[in-house]
This record gives structure tokens, sequence and C-alpha cells, in this order.
């Protein structure tokens, strides 16, 4: 019964968009730091993982799904690994962070994800400094629990207020008025480049997602890290209802790909 429903959970995993491959067949493929990413000879596996707002869906208060209930049902349902979403933990403590730690490791369960939230697309210097630190602190907290890889945003522009507007809008808004994407991209990467000595520090892989803003597609999301060309940036794969429809991920390879 184990085999089986493993074995289903693989077969359905691009199918379920709640769902992250630990490690895809193109992860991590080149070298880094002049270190081979994974040994000739290593065939590696493909384990299976689950977001905890997968559990929860944004429905209604976190307190009615806590992480430690995501964790369990994660272990119940045959997953190898969880990947925690920040803003559904009850608590930055500490002593919370080392409970979540050893409660996934009696469920038997990697924590190998850590979905953030930050946004570096803005013309206010203040602003995007804000966010890096906020990123700093995100990481740390990422080393803490032990999570190798955390996703990263762009942000977004901002010129649609509504998000149930944006996604309706299949994550497309405006441009700043007086502003480009070109200026973007700026703000992007730079933001970005000052996160990383921490990101080294700490050991944690920054995943940049295709969600919205700069990073909605393949392109702009391959143009930042091919730009910044960092070990410690690499790409999480986010299938989309829209680009899904569209099959455009399926059909732009992630080189860089930690993780779908």
């Amino acid at each position: 019964m184990k085999n089986n429903r493993r074995s289903f959970l693989k077969k359905s995993a691009l199918a379920a968009a709640g769902l992250t491959g630990l490690s895809a067949g193109q992860s991590c493929a080149g070298k880094a730091d002049g270190v081979e990413a994974r040994p000739a000879g290593i065939q590696t596996k493909n384990p299976i993982g689950v977001s905890s707002y997968s559990f929860w869906q944004f429905n209604g208060p976190k307190e009615d799904v806590p992480i430690e209930k995501c964790i369990d049902d994660a272990a119940r349902m045959g997953f190898d690994g969880i990947e925690l979403l920040l803003v559904q933990m009850s608590s930055e403590e500490n002593v919370y962070l080392q409970q979540l730690k050893r409660r996934a490791f009696h469920a038997g369960l990697d924590l190998m994800g850590f979905s953030t939230h930050q946004g570096f697309i803005s013309p206010e210097k203040d602003y995007r400094k804000e966010n890096v630190d906020k990123t700093i602190h995100q990481i740390e907290l990422a080393y803490k629990l032990g999570i190798p890889t955390m996703r990263l945003n762009t942000g977004r522009w901002g010129t649609i207020k509504s998000f149930d507007d944006l996604m309706e809008n299949k994550g497309i808004e405006p441009v700043l008025e007086g502003y480009t994407e070109e200026d973007g991209f700026k703000w992007v990467i730079d933001s970005i480049e000052k996160c990383l000595p921490k990101a080294e520090e700490c050991g944690v892989v920054l995943g940049l997602e295709n969600h919205w803003g700069l990073g909605r597609t393949a392109e702009g999301v391959l143009r930042i890290v091919d730009e910044i060309n960092s070990p410690w940036l690499q790409v999480t794969g986010v299938i989309f209802p829209w680009n899904l429809k569209e099959k455009k991920i399926l059909k732009r390879p992630y080189p860089k790909a930690l993780n779908y």
C-alpha cells in the first residue's frame, strides 16, 4: 500500500499545484564554486514534498491549520518532506523553530523548503533596503530550521491593488508610471545581490520564483539569475493555472531549477 501511494504521488506531482519536488532532473546541473554539484555516476532520486499552505490554502485563520498539523498530515500521507510557509507560522522565536524541526524529524520528514514574501520593485531606496533586511532575517530563520533552500520573489509594481484582480489578470500589471521594466530589473538585481552574502554564510540557496512582477516569466527569472550568476541564487519553478494552460513553464527549461 505504501509503495502504491508513493508511486501515485510521484506520477501526479506535476499536476498538483501544491506539490513541490525536493529535486528535479536538472537540479543544479552546473558547477558551483568549481565543484561538481552532483558527483559523476551518482543517480539521484526524486523525493516528493508538499507545502504547508496546500493544507491551509489561505482559507480562514491560520490557527485553524497549524504548521504542526501540516507536518503530521504530510507524514501520514507518505510525503518525503514539507515546505514551511513563513506567514503560516505562529512564531519566529527559536524555541518554536526547534520544536518544528524536532517534530519533522520524528515524523520522518525533511524540512526542505521555506516559502517567504518580499518585494524589490520600488523606486524608494528605503523600501528596498527594508525588504533586503527582511530577506536576510528570513534566511537566518531558514538556517535555524535547517532548511537548505528558500523561495524568493521579485515583488510587484503595485499598480493593481487587489490580489484577486492580479490573479484574474494572470499576474500581469502595468509598470509604475514614470519608470520602465529596465528600472525594475536593476532594483531587483541590486537588492538580491545584497542578500547573497548572508545566504552563503548560512548555506541557504535562494530559489527565485516565476510568480508575478518581473519574475512572472521564465525569461524574466533567468535574466535575473543569469546576470547575478551566483551558486546561491537558483530557480524555484511554480506552476500557475495560466502558465500550465499555456505550457510555457513546461516548454522553457530551467537548467538551474532547485525544485518544482
